[in-house]
């Protein structure tokens, strides 16, 4: 199993700090069926308004679903879009005291317009911005970077979230990326689309998408570009900037990682249906903070950010995506690459993880020789019992000692894969000793499932599995199904 699903299943809280322009996203909801009798012109009858954190703000909710303590600076204007902002971003567990108030500049909202057919399929028809975009004034940036200072020791993380808004001038940028730096934090940037990324030199990474990369490089190519024009473009962006890595986020292509002096790594998204990529940026770098503080290298942390982000664009509008949620699809696309077979260690984790996500973990055992109507029933039945079933399987070594020599029938690889092939079964564990207790004692289930063949008092483990407050399960076996009278029925013939 890849350390990422270990690390993962010790995801720890963390602090993050996030520096950038702050906005209101107002999403104004309602019916679009007709047009104007004047002019071929849209006419919106407004339902609902729903009014959200956008921009950094959008950075600080996905992060606190990650399990972050956020605190934000920025700017916003003194006015109710600003105290709606503030509130918002309270209750969902952000610190909004570093977002400076400038009575001079309103706050950013972004009015979208939204219209439904038939009160379905939501659609964008128009956008109006309420900003300014001038440069923060002096006295400004003076209390941002105060308000930085004060936070930055308690920080594990820091970002900046650049919309080329007025927040994120050369100054600040540059004194966020050398105080930090020089604090041993890690600065990972989402960049404007600029021509000039002067303002994020030294920063340790930055996420730009192929489009901002071309404009900030200058380096162009047609839509179908190639690993040689995207390894171009995230040289340059390291060598001319100072950076630790780049992040090149190629929409359905994935994105692609180069860190100072090694060999680029593309990492493939995971194909889903796309309804809607607004945000998908900001969860990008918000899900790339999150994976570096919690210690997972700079693929790990690209592959967390892909995952997260290919949720995200599911869903219309944005949406902060929990953790537990990028947890559980990382697990079920690296099942699908890596199998279900684990270790007896990497099955513990695996079990502990779902435990912490208040999931049942389901635990039988068996040799499994030749798979039986009577099999895919007990596995049926235990898999209804909880959330997650391991099965552990015997050796053939441990069903030689106890069958005889002329089994197993099937090898163990062999018996693993027609298991895993298996719907009810998450996860599987061979193990080679006569019985399964040291396993048990290992995973921990909080059910232990066995055959009505058995009474609880001769089920191997249940003693441990009640310690610990589990329970025994007996379930009804399929009446004259078993191996051993199949194998009988062979040699009979």
């Amino acid at each position: 199993m890849p350390t990422i699903l270990s690390k993962l299943a010790h995801w720890r809280p963390f602090n993050a700090l996030v520096v950038g322009d702050f906005m209101l996203d107002q999403l104004v909801y309602g019916d679009a069926e007709r047009l104007t009798a004047d002019a071929p012109v849209p006419v919106l009858a407004v339902r609902r308004t729903e009014q959200i954190p956008g921009g950094a703000a959008n950075v600080c909710m996905d992060l606190a679903a990650l399990h972050a303590n956020v605190r934000a600076i920025g700017v916003t204007g003194a006015d109710p879009e600003a105290n709606l902002l503030r509130n918002e971003l309270a209750k969902s567990g952000v610190d909004p005291s570093g977002l400076i108030a400038d009575a001079q500049r309103p706050t950013t909202v972004k009015r979208n317009l939204i219209g439904l057919a038939q009160h379905r399929h939501p659609q964008k028809m128009f956008r109006v911005d309420y900003e300014s975009r001038e440069p923060v004034p002096e006295a400004i940036v003076a209390r941002m970077l105060a308000a930085f200072d004060s936070a930055l020791q308690w920080a594990d993380v820091v970002a900046i979230e650049d919309y080329a808004k007025g927040a994120c001038t050369e100054e600040v940028c540059q004194a966020v990326i050398r105080r930090a730096r020089a604090a041993g934090k890690e600065v990972l940037i989402d960049p404007a689309l600029t021509r000039d990324y002067t303002r994020y030199r030294g920063a340790t990474a930055i996420t730009p998408n192929r489009t901002e990369a071309e404009l900030a490089t200058g380096i162009r190519t047609h839509d179908n570009a190639d690993a040689a024009h995207n390894r171009s473009l995230a040289h340059k962006l390291v060598d001319t900037l100072n950076l630790d890595a780049v992040v090149l986020t190629l929409d359905k292509h994935g994105a692609m990682l180069l860190e100072r002096n090694a060999e680029p790594v593309t990492i493939p998204t995971v194909a889903r249906q796309v309804y809607d990529v607004t945000g998908a940026g900001d969860m990008v770098l918000a899900a790339m903070m999150a994976a570096r503080a919690n210690n997972f290298d700079w693929e790990e942390s690209v592959r967390f950010a892909n995952a997260a982000a290919g949720l995200e664009v599911e869903i219309f509008g944005v949406k902060p995506i929990p953790f537990e949620r990028v947890h559980q699809s990382m697990i079920a696309e690296l099942r699908k690459q890596f199998g279900k077979q684990r270790t007896t260690d990497e099955a513990a984790v695996e079990a502990a993880a779902a435990r912490r996500e208040g999931k049942r973990v389901v635990f039988t055992n068996g040799c499994f020789d030749i798979i039986h109507a009577g099999h895919i029933s007990l596995l049926q039945k235990a898999r209804a019992l909880g959330d997650m079933l391991i099965v552990g399987v015997n050796s053939d070594d441990s069903i030689r000692r106890l069958k005889g020599q002329d089994r197993p029938v099937h090898a163990e690889r062999d018996r693993v894969t027609v298991l895993g092939a298996l719907e009810p079964v998450d996860v599987i564990v061979v193990f080679s000793d006569d019985t399964p207790i040291s396993l048990i004692q290992t995973i921990k289930p909080d059910i232990l499932v066995k055959g009505a063949d058995y009474t609880k008092d001769r089920v191997v483990g249940g003693d441990l599995v009640e310690s610990w407050g589990g329970r025994v399960e007996l379930v009804e076996l399929l009446e004259g199904r078993s191996t051993t009278r199949s194998i009988d029925r062979i040699r009979a013939r």
